[in-house]
């Protein structure tokens, strides 16, 4: 075999390696997120080789980029878990995001531009058009409601003209779903309010202290569900994700 060949062969392999690293990755984001892995549980490489049936260096390449997005986190030279969730967390994310969140939408508001009151209308109608569980018992999560749910978040800040706060407010909103998941396993929920209504009302009318104050409230009873739960189950989580998940 030629050299040209053993790089091409090299490039190829390490092309696979990539590509099941990263659907090693995104499945295992999705369970963290969704807390269908809970938090503080092991991360055993050889069982989640088993489990996607790959080699060691797509689970290890998988489990790095979820430390580099604190979702995962390694413990001196012991091993990987599901990072942990917290009530003092918790509460400091929905400053953030209130504090971040709210000054993208203002500016949003106070640019105003045509495709992105568009958006935003657009956003929303997917979202309340789209039904949030899957089945008649209403207990499976719909994942084309949780698509639509991001999408209409990010569309509140995605006019505001800075590329650096959109990121960070789509950071926020990734880091806040486990928070928003654990309190919908333990039944925590508000069905029969529509805020994400209230809050696009009052952006496309240009009311920019109303949509804040909306957005801000609507960041708050999602906490105040959370802490809840939290509080309940010990001051983590654990416990409810482990007979939930």
């Amino acid at each position: 075999m030629d050299a040209k060949n053993v790089t091409a062969d090299r490039g190829a392999y390490k092309a696979r390696q990539e590509t099941l690293a990263t659907a090693v990755y995104e499945q295992l984001r999705q369970d963290i997120l969704t807390v269908a892995l809970p938090a503080e549980s092991k991360l055993n490489i050889r069982a989640l080789c088993d489990r996607f049936e790959v080699g060691l260096s797509p689970v290890r390449e998988a489990l790095s980029r979820l430390s580099m997005e604190s979702l995962v986190r390694q413990i001196d030279h012991r091993g990987f878990s599901v990072a942990p969730l917290s009530l003092s967390d918790m509460e400091d994310l929905t400053k953030a995001r209130c504090w971040i969140d709210g000054q993208g939408l203002r500016q949003a508001i106070e640019i105003a531009e045509a495709s992105w009151e568009e958006g935003l209308l657009v956003s929303y109608h997917r979202l309340s058009k789209t039904p949030r569980f899957e089945g008649e018992d209403r207990k499976a999560r719909s994942r084309a409601w949780e698509v639509a749910h991001k999408q209409f978040h990010q569309q509140l800040v995605t006019g505001c003209g800075s590329r650096w706060l959109t990121t960070i407010s789509g950071q926020l909103f990734e880091a806040a779903e486990r928070y928003r998941h654990l309190a919908r396993i333990a039944g925590k929920s508000r069905l029969k309010e529509d805020e994400h209504r209230g809050i696009m009302e009052a952006a496309l009318a240009h009311d920019a202290d109303r949509a804040v104050a909306l957005l801000t409230a609507h960041f708050n009873k999602t906490a105040e569900l959370v802490r809840t739960v939290i509080e309940q189950s010990g001051g983590s989580g654990r416990k409810l994700s482990l007979h939930s998940g």
